[in-house]
């Protein structure tokens, strides 16, 4: 059974995300809010938690993981960055955009695409996650938290409780942020060609477009 633990999205308690921390550093898998939807995380380099998270998510090895980062030098730290990237990014982040980027050799290879070698890297802009990632010390992996083929376990279906309550078996710790559950996704863009790519179109996509009018770039479109 999970810990579930109540903390305030704005001005999170400090001894709460203590609480959190502590059971990603215990090996643990948890589910907490982000600026789109609720996210399975664990600590990056936890190898059994991801394996658990993969389970989860019914994923296999081609699918991408995020790494969520607290600031753009951690970006730097897991994904080569071009000139252009890195300006791209710095306008973006804090934000609700996952960026598939090269990976560099600090990044674990069951982060990595096993055939591009790249990895999908995310600075949210949420207090509750930064503030995690920042006590953690380090990036955690995240995805988003839903399980298949269970009914109230898709961020989409509306009811909080009933969605996380979902999760109690299988996470080791649960935030509950008290506000509405978000059904809203992430925008993906890929770049690690010579012109950015949208793959998933999701928030945020006035201010893309507006960071790539600013840097002079443009954007096809899968």
């Amino acid at each position: 059974m999970s810990v579930r633990i109540k903390i305030h999205p704005d001005s999170p308690h400090k001894k709460k995300i203590f609480e959190v921390t502590d059971e990603l550093l215990k090996g643990g898998v948890g589910v907490i809010p982000t600026d789109s939807q609720y996210a399975l995380v664990c600590d990056y380099q936890n190898k059994k938690g991801i394996d658990r998270i993969r389970q989860i998510r019914s994923l296999d090895k081609k699918d991408h993981l995020t790494v969520m980062c607290h600031s753009l030098q951690h970006v730097s730290t897991f994904a080569n960055l071009s000139d252009d990237n890195f300006k791209l990014i710095k306008r973006l982040i804090p934000g609700p955009y996952t960026f598939i980027l090269p990976a560099t050799r600090e990044v674990p290879r069951l982060l990595i695409h096993p055939k591009k070698r790249t990895v999908g890297i995310r600075v949210p802009d949420h207090q509750i996650s930064l503030d995690m990632i920042n006590e953690l010390g380090r990036p955690v992996l995240a995805i988003t938290a839903k399980i298949p083929n269970v009914e109230h376990a898709h961020p989409e279906d509306g009811d909080r409780e009933l969605f996380l309550t979902r999760f109690d078996m299988v996470a080791d710790v649960v935030v509950d942020d008290q506000q509405p559950l978000s059904a809203n996704e992430t925008t993906i863009v890929d770049l690690t060609g010579t012109i950015p790519q949208l793959l998933r179109r999701g928030l945020g996509m006035n201010r893309l477009n507006e960071a790539l009018a600013l840097e002079g770039l443009t954007m096809n479109e899968s």
